[in-house]
Parts: C-alpha cells; structure tokens; sequence
C-alpha cells in the first residue's frame, strides 16, 4: 500500500539531525524507522486506524500530505505515532487550576511531573495562590507567595531532564492585579532563577484604560482567602471561581508605574511577554464554558484548565509554484487539498493520543481543538518575489492564511456530518461567538445544519524544530533570520554540537542565479523595523481562532519609548498576545554563536513541538 521508497529526502545535514535525534523511532540499537519516509508511514498509518472505514484509503491520503513535508504535524505526533511508547501525541497543556492550600499546590506539582514525563510542556496560571505575607486560612502561617512556589516546578522540571525525559516547556502566567506582580515581572532577572519557565503578565483591558488614563490600579486577592484583612472591597472574576466574587484591595499603584516596570522588563530581560486575556476570552469560539487564564509554553494555544493543543503546520514553501519567476504563484487548489486532509489527520490524533491524567482526555474529547496553522511563511514570499515588510507581503500572507481558515472551517463541518460534531458544541450559543460571527455564511449555515467536529481550527505556532527538520524553512510567520550561520543542537549524547545553517529559499535562489546580488525583497529579521513584525501578526490574527506565536526581534539601540509603542500598538490592533527579544545580559549569549534572537519561548530546546 505504501511502498518503501529509497530516495535521500534531506538536502541538509541539520534536518537529518533532527529528524535522527528527534522523531526517528528507534529502541536502543533497534531503528523502526530506516528513512524519514518509514516515519511519515509509521504516523499514517496509525492515525488511519482511527478511521471507521477505508483505512488503507486515508493512509495513503495522509501519508501524501506528509511526503516532502508539505504538511508537519506537531513534533508529539511524529515521535510517538504508532510507537509502543507510552507518550501523549499533544504538544502542550494548561494544567488545573491550583488551589490555594499545600495539599492544591503539590497535588498540581504532581499533575505537572506526570504530563511533562510523557512529553508535554505546561502552562500554568498562578494567580489563585495568596500574596506573599498574608496570613494562610488554615494554618495560621504565612504565605511566601506564587513565586516561591514557581521555583518548585522549575526544580521539578530540571530534575525530570536529569533523568533524560525530553526537555520540557513551561508557561507561567500572573494576573496583572495580583498583589504579587511586581516580584513576578522581575523574577527571571537573577540568571539562576525559573530558567525552564516562560513569564506573561495577563493584561486585562481595564489596566490598558488605566495606563491610558494615568489612573491608580488596585492590586487585589479574594477576600474569603485572607484572614484578618479589613478594607476595601471589589467585585473582580476569579480562576476557580464562578462570576464575580469579593476580592480585598491590597495596596494600589499608579497604573502607569506598572505598566513601566512590565515594559522595562522585557525592555532589558525579553521577559515578561503579555498577554490581553480580555481579547483571548471575548475571541474564544467557547466562551460560553470555558474561561481562559493561561497558554501552552509558546502562547499559540489559549486554553482552559486541561486543555490540550494539537498541532500542525502547512508548509507553505511547497505550494508555490514557478518560484522566481513573474509567474510564481501559490497553488492553491492544492493548498486547498492538503488542509482539508490535514484537518481529518489531527482530528484522529485526538482519538490515538494517549493522555496523562483523565481530566485532559476529558477536555481534548469534548472539544476535539485543533491548531492547524502555516510555516516557511517567509521563504514563501522570497519565492513570490514579495518582501516580507511590503503591503503586497501583507496581503498574500492574508489571503494564504483566510483561505486556509476558510477550508479549515469547511472540512470540520463536513466531518461532523460524518463523525458528529464535538460533545460540547452547543449550536446556538457557538454561532454567535464573534469569531464564528466573521466566518464566510455558508460555512456558518452548514455548522447550524450539521454542527462542527472540532471548537477550533487555526494557531500559528513557532515550529523551531519542525521547520529545520524540513529543509530550514522559515519558521512560522516569522521572518528569515539570517540567511546562514552555525548552530548549536543537543546532540543525542546529551552534548551539544555545532551545525551549519542556511535558509531554504536563499539555497535555492543561490541553485538559480549562483553568486548574483540578492534582490531588493530578500531582507532578513534584524533589517526589519519592528512594526513590520507587528504589523505581519496583525494582518493574521483575524483568521486564528486561537493564538499566534510571535517574536518581535528589536535592535540593542532601539529607544525605549518606541518600544512601549509597540505593546500598546499590539492592544489597539486587538492581539491576544506581544512578545519581544532584544539582545540582553541575560538571554543575549544566544547572539554570541550567531543563532537567532529568538524569544524567551521559542529556542529550539525550548519550544513545545
């Protein structure tokens, strides 16, 4: 049925590295999978088995959008498919909300252990733990605060790569009314500390007014948990809790001052990233069940407590046709194709991953999410003859990304006229999510008819490692960063080692025209103004139902005051989320070897896929 194939698929020596140390399925000695082609069968087949009917049809559907990675699974799904490996197939999940109480605390912890161990990363709110310096309810001690507690995770976690699980991801996230967000902005500015965790601020609209307005902001903590406190009181949503409850003013401060103290933060330590919990909540396709306060490690994924996400990228460099030329062009007939088949492939992930703890099967279940999104976005402009910071550039990226929301959209539809749509669809109440309000009004029209097999589609993920593993594309919708320069990998051994680096679409201009000076439209990260980052991301979001995984790299010399622009530009053009890196003392090393500047979030040993 699918025939063995003998052909070397790797024109580079880092995308067989990867692919090797990675997703090669191998018991000790023993190699299951000879050549990248015997994984991409491997992951065919087992996820067909899920079909109820025509497996050996949809194998061989789902092996074609594999082949030459035209469409790249999450990096779970290529690893553990059809292995006998005791592993989720999910890239990452937000973890339960943490109840405040020792016996909460290190329950979660455990909860944590058991999900990293077979592979997932982590995203955690801590809000709901108490200030440091309040009286704790029961015990009559006193409270050291969510950021002592983070450093038992990041130990945790250190301790778990120590026995050679695969190195983990972690998000943690803090309301920005929390009496202890302050110490939680600066918490990473000592180099020794929460090195395995990402940081984000949940920056409510209300704060951005605040800023706006140049007015006090009450840092505020529910007033049923602190004992002995008098004073005054606001109604304020909770995680944990239902509705507004009576939550005990602390202390205030000028809006602006921390406001300042977030932006002079990442300014300095490229951490906190921010993110607007507002529009992630008030854009959620179910926001009548679910309230959102926490991401998977990247930020792509705004999930529910348990939630889970499953990924997957269309490589768009694979579509374009007649690169190079005044006839290049998108082919999107096939684009087309390969979404649709690609929609069915994730959707039978959720049936073949096998989960850490129950509650997540739970949710994966009922939901049936998805997160398909796009990578080699940038490369695929070079080869249109586009450039990334350009108009054009803007509206090709648009109208890839509306197309393939659109097919998204239209397959799950149709798999639910088939399959049944997720358990938790509830048809009134889904059609007037703002999101699924902007959708084209027949694939409107055929969710209320037959419903929809999964609550969201799209996410643009990072897909650092995937996108090596397919000939160095450009990751994501990130731009290039260089067009070459050297690498450093964990090598299986656990040592590192350097690898050259060359971008696929400059390769292949260079196979064409040889030494000829590149053209005008080929610009690289670091020669682009940060608002034709923000400005690529803001064309996008209207088509993601989830998040998009986005670094804004700036310039060492770049002035601060610009810099604060780019955030509160990044609220006003309705983001869910910002992140940025500039060179720094802390995460700056990175530069000294050449590599990208990427975020705190998405280096290659960090990010979740």
């Amino acid at each position: 049925m699918l025939a063995a194939m003998s052909r070397d698929l790797f024109s580079s020596e880092i995308s067989r590295h990867v692919w090797d140390s990675k997703y090669r399925y191998r018991d000790g000695a023993l190699l299951h999978d000879q050549t990248v082609a015997d994984t991409w069968r491997r992951v065919a087949l087992a996820l067909a088995q899920q079909e109820r009917s025509e497996v050996d049809a949809w194998a061989a559907r789902f092996y074609a959008i594999l082949d030459n990675f035209r469409f790249l699974p999450g990096g779970r799904i290529l690893a553990g498919s059809g292995t006998a490996r005791k592993v989720t197939l999910f890239n990452c999940f937000v973890m339960g909300t943490i109840d405040d109480s020792l016996d909460g605390i290190f329950d979660a912890l455990k909860q944590g252990a058991l999900t990293m161990q077979q592979g997932g990363g982590v995203g955690y709110d801590f809000s709901t733990l108490r200030p440091a310096g309040t009286l704790t309810h029961r015990a009559g001690t006193i409270a050291s605060g969510p950021v002592s507690f983070m450093r038992i995770w990041d130990s945790m976690c250190a301790t778990l790569l120590s026995t050679g699980a695969r190195r983990g991801a972690m998000m943690a996230t803090l309301r920005c009314d929390h009496p202890d967000i302050e110490q939680f902005i600066t918490a990473k500015q000592d180099a020794r500390e929460l090195r395995h965790f990402n940081l984000s601020v949940l920056v409510s609209d209300a704060f951005m007014q605040a800023v706006e307005e140049g007015g006090d902001w009450p840092l505020v903590f529910p007033a049923a948990a602190l004992e002995g406190a008098a004073g005054e009181v606001l109604m304020r949503a909770w995680p944990g809790h239902d509705g507004e409850i009576p939550c005990r003013v602390i202390r205030r401060i000028p809006a602006q001052q921390l406001w300042q103290q977030i932006m002079r933060a990442t300014y300095d330590y490229a951490e906190p990233g921010v993110l607007f919990i507002d529009r992630i909540n008030h854009e959620n396709n179910l926001y009548y069940r679910e309230h959102i306060s926490a991401t998977n490690p990247c930020g792509e994924v705004p999930l529910p407590p348990y939630g889970a996400c499953n990924l997957g990228s269309v490589n768009l460099t694979r579509f374009v046709r007649e690169p190079f030329t005044p006839n290049a062009r998108i082919d999107s007939e096939a684009l087309r194709e390969t979404v649709q088949v690609a929609v069915r492939l994730m959707d039978d992930v959720v049936d073949a991953s096998r989960f850490p703890l129950p509650e997540q099967e739970a949710q994966a279940r009922g939901t049936r999410r998805l997160g398909l999104g796009l990578t080699g976005l940038a490369d695929a402009l070079l080869m249109l003859g586009g450039r990334y910071d350009s108009g054009e550039g803007r509206r090709t990226a648009q109208q890839v990304m509306r197309e393939l929301r659109d097919c998204a959209y239209r397959a799950s539809v149709e798999l639910a006229r088939e399959k049944g749509a997720f358990p938790f669809f509830v048809r009134d109440a889904y059609l007037v999510a703002p999101f699924v309000q902007r959708l084209p009004a027949d694939i409107r029209e055929g969710i209320a008819a037959h419903g929809i097999r999964n609550s969201h589609l799209t996410a643009i993920a990072p897909t650092g490692t995937i996108s090596l593993l397919a000939d160095n594309i450009s990751s994501g919708l990130e731009p290039v960063f260089a067009w070459s320069y050297r690498r450093r990998l964990l090598e299986r051994d656990g040592r590192y080692g350097e690898h050259e680096v060359s971008d696929y679409a400059w390769r292949l201009w260079r196979e064409v025209q040889g030494d000829a000076a590149l053209p005008a439209h080929f610009v690289t990260a670091l020669e682009l103004d940060p608002q034709a980052h923000l400005a690529m991301q803001a064309a996008l979001q209207p088509y993601v139902d989830s998040a998009i995984s986005k670094t804004i790299n700036i310039p060492v010399d770049y002035p601060f005051e610009r810099f604060q622009s780019i955030y509160r530009e990044a609220h006003r053009l309705g983001l869910k989320g910002c992140t940025t890196f500039r060179p720094n003392p802390i995460t700056g090393a990175i530069l000294q070897t050449q590599e990208p500047a990427l975020s705190h979030c998405c280096s290659i040993e960090r990010e979740a896929d």
